[in-house]
């Protein structure tokens, strides 16, 4: 396994001449030396490009796996690696509060896990969805994943409405109970939670 500085920023290089769906962009990073944080053989953990926090991973597999929806029983032991990972990652970022999940309507290709810290600060958090997408129960921690993929051997997708609905929930802290107006007030509370 080959690990790299944990702390280093998000990726700054130019994008590549070639054009291709947004969608896809996952498949490049993994192959990027400079977004890579960790890797080992069956997964590679890389800076999310555009984080919604200080510590912004995301944690995929070689293997071609489009989404959670498209895992099996077979994939248990996959998952059991990430948590090992998540766990190491977590050992070296000790002073910081980590979570592990997944999007219940993920927006890229290629099966992927979020690591992200709870501070919930940076400038590519904009928007309400953004962080409805982390706060709600559209993020569905990795334990309830792995716990539905071993008990049923497949991932039961989120209805619609649901989807809807929780894109809709009205803002609120994820450190308290604090109801912000719009986003840029709920950004100069987050800051109120992180003096360090």
């Amino acid at each position: 396994m080959s690990k790299r500085n944990l702390d280093a920023g998000p990726n700054t290089e130019p994008k590549s001449k070639q054009v291709k769906h947004w969608s896809l962009g996952l498949l490049e990073s993994m192959k990027d030396p400079k977004s890579i944080v960790k890797e080992t053989k069956s997964v590679v953990v890389i800076r999310d490009k555009f984080p919604k926090a200080k510590i912004h991973y995301l944690m995929l597999p070689t293997e071609n796996i489009n989404s959670i929806y498209k895992m099996n029983l077979e994939h248990v032991k996959l998952l059991e690696e990430f948590n090992r990972l998540f766990e190491e990652i977590k050992s070296e970022l000790s002073d910081i509060e980590l979570k592990a999940g997944f999007h219940a309507v993920p927006s890229m290709q290629r099966l992927h896990m979020h690591v992200i810290s709870i501070d919930m600060i940076s400038p590519c958090l904009k928007t309400k969805i953004h962080w409805n997408s982390f706060t709600t129960n559209f993020f569905i921690p990795f334990e309830d994943i792995l716990n539905e993929l071993k008990e049923t051997g497949s991932i039961k997708k989120m209805s619609p409405e649901l989807h809807k609905n929780l894109m809709a929930t009205p803002l609120q802290c994820n450190q308290c109970s604090f109801n912000p107006k719009n986003m840029p007030q709920l950004k100069e509370h987050l800051l109120t939670h992180n003096k360090s």
